[in-house]
């Protein structure tokens, strides 16, 4: 098929603002589209992940494709202020395409992250021509990925870099108009380029450059609790008027990992038609949020790790053919579930999502001594632990325990992905819990947790904990991790502070992982109270974080209490198959 191609389309919305957008349509005849909205700029291809298909290949397959900036974005006019436009401005440009006379009347949306958010947020809609989306490396809930977390703490590094990033495109845009100046410009670039500075501001509200631009920044430091303001964007409610399925594809070292497979199940369970129901699909790789190669400095994941070397484009033509063209077809053997399986590094085909074979099996927490450090005497076991005790760490915020590794941005090397844990577990405030060296191999896969009974000396601290694989060469690699803001133990919407000394059962959401712990290795967990700067740090008080200086904060003597009475244990989903190698 033969393409016209069309630049700044101006695709009109209900309120009169125009929205951009590039057209690549058939030169005769009609054809299904896809459609990606975006806020980055959609004359920048080469932003695009890796996790998206080949532009080429869609168009091959005979797809007309549209490519639009979000409302107050690059070409497009209007304000852009995150998600406040995106569900009308979807089902406005979906309408836009199935009244073109070149298309069809289908509709598809591909897109990662902030482009997958936009495609839930036009599905909720009930938009009657759009057939499929394919969201990427996302999320339906925005305070809980990724701007905050599932534990109540702030994203910070994340939310200092989108927010630099984001600001200064609009003070570009703005200097073309004359309303900002070329010094503040220069400010938001050199914070865009180098964020890390950011971070160590306090009060984290007062952030100079950002605080100065205000627009929403000011809006999500003031909201540190999941309240209204954050209820207005989340989506899991409105799940019931989706009439869709979805090829939902993630990365177990994804900022967006547990809203994605949390997304997944919620749809099988909740979205509007059977159809969208079963149509849900899933798949996890060994990838971040920009990477998805499978290969890090301290652990790379094969040669068929990648997303293009395990066919994704071809899943997404297979997908968009089966929902758009009608081709009931086109995924016959094809699992609704693919996952790749850390450890033994193989992808694999499942039905459902959790396997339905899981054992949930509890790890307790137990030690012969102190388990101050990866040296020290604690133990991770599956017997329940007869003999009481507990552990205790001085948390200090003004030296918090840097972050290494993990479901992070930016994924620069070590602050992102599987990264060797021993530096930072040689630290006295970072307890490790590990089992005797694995004789058989041992597959986790699965939603992971940790139910810690804990008490501080402060009002309100942070509990974080992270699954660690740990190689028979020393190498202890993270698989997955979480933290709670203990105000928040009751839930997200409420803050609730704790009485010092009090013993409290709380549990910390660690994701999700698939990893096969060879024989040889062993498993471990490590428990601290700060992942900085990924997460803000809680300054002890009780007080608001965002708004509080460097000399408000103070220490807390944190304990991890283990035995008969306080069972603190590492709940893993244990997948007993025998063919593990």
């Amino acid at each position: 098929m033969q393409h016209l191609y069309e630049i700044d389309v101006r695709v009109p919305m209900r309120d009169g603002v125009a929205l951009a957008a590039n057209v690549w349509r058939p030169a005769e005849g009609t054809a299904p589209t896809l459609l990606v909205r975006l806020p980055y700029g959609k004359d920048r291809l080469g932003t695009a992940s890796e996790i998206l298909p080949n532009l080429l290949t869609l168009l091959e397959a005979g797809y007309a494709l549209v490519m639009q900036d979000c409302r107050g974005t690059n070409r497009s006019e209007g304000e852009f202020v995150p998600h406040m436009a995106d569900r009308a401005d979807g089902e406005d440009t979906v309408a836009w395409i199935a009244e073109q006379p070149w298309s069809d009347g289908t509709v598809g949306m591909y897109g990662a992250s902030y482009l997958g958010m936009v495609q839930w947020e036009t599905a909720v809609t009930g938009a009657p021509a759009l057939k499929a989306i394919a969201p990427s490396l996302t999320s339906i809930d925005n305070y809980e990925a990724p701007w905050y977390g599932p534990g109540g703490a702030l994203s910070l590094s994340l939310v200092t870099l989108w927010n630099a990033m984001m600001y200064a495109a609009d003070a570009q845009r703005s200097l073309a108009l004359g309303k900002d100046t070329l010094s503040q410009l220069q400010q938001l670039g050199q914070a865009a380029l180098f964020p890390e500075p950011l971070n160590e501001v306090l009060p984290t509200a007062e952030v100079p450059v950002l605080a100065a631009y205000g627009r929403w920044w000011d809006d999500w430091m003031a909201h540190p609790s999941h309240d209204g303001y954050w209820d207005a964007m989340e989506l899991t409610p409105e799940l019931k008027n989706v009439t869709v399925p979805a090829l939902n594809i993630g990365g177990w070292y994804d900022l967006y990992i547990g809203q994605t497979l949390r997304t997944y199940v919620t749809a099988r369970q909740k979205a509007g038609t059977e159809e969208a129901r079963e149509g849900q699909r899933l798949v996890i790789g060994p990838w971040d949020h920009i990477s998805t190669g499978g290969a890090y400095p301290d652990r790379s994941f094969g040669p068929l790790a990648g997303a293009q070397m395990m066919g994704l484009t071809d899943l997404y033509v297979k997908f968009f053919d089966r929902w758009l063209r009608g081709d009931t077809t086109a995924l016959d053997g094809v699992a609704p579930v693919k996952i790749f399986v850390m450890g033994i590094d193989q992808w694999r085909d499942e039905r459902e999502w959790p396997l339905p074979d899981t054992q949930w099996t509890d790890f307790h927490l137990t030690s012969t001594g102190h388990a101050n450090t990866a040296d020290g005497a604690g133990v991770l076991t599956t017997e329940a632990p007869s003999d009481a005790g507990h552990e205790t760490y001085l948390y200090d915020p003004r030296r918090p325990v840097p972050s290494a590794g993990g479901a992070s941005m930016p994924t620069t090397p070590g602050f992102c992905g599987p990264v060797d844990q021993r530096t930072v577990a040689a630290r006295e405030d970072v307890l490790c819990f590990a089992t005797p060296v694995l004789e058989e191999a041992v597959e986790v896969t699965g939603p992971v947790s940790l139910t810690l009974y804990v008490s501080s000396s402060a009002v309100d601290t942070d509990f974080t904990a992270k699954l660690v694989d740990v190689f028979p060469d020393g190498r202890a690699i993270n698989l997955c991790d979480g933290i709670l803001r203990t105000r928040y133990r009751r839930g997200l919407a409420t803050e609730e502070l704790m009485e010092p000394g009090t013993v409290y059962e709380i549990t910390v959401d660690m994701t999700g992982t698939s990893n096969v712990f060879l024989p040889g290795h062993r498993i471990r967990v490590d428990v601290s109270s700060s992942n900085f700067p990924r997460y803000d740090r809680n300054t002890n008080t009780g007080g608001v974080i965002a708004h509080e200086s460097e000399e408000q904060m103070i220490p807390a003597i944190n304990h991890i209490h283990h035995g008969p009475n306080h069972p603190s244990r590492l709940i893993l989903p244990v997948i007993d198959r025998k063919d593990q190698s």
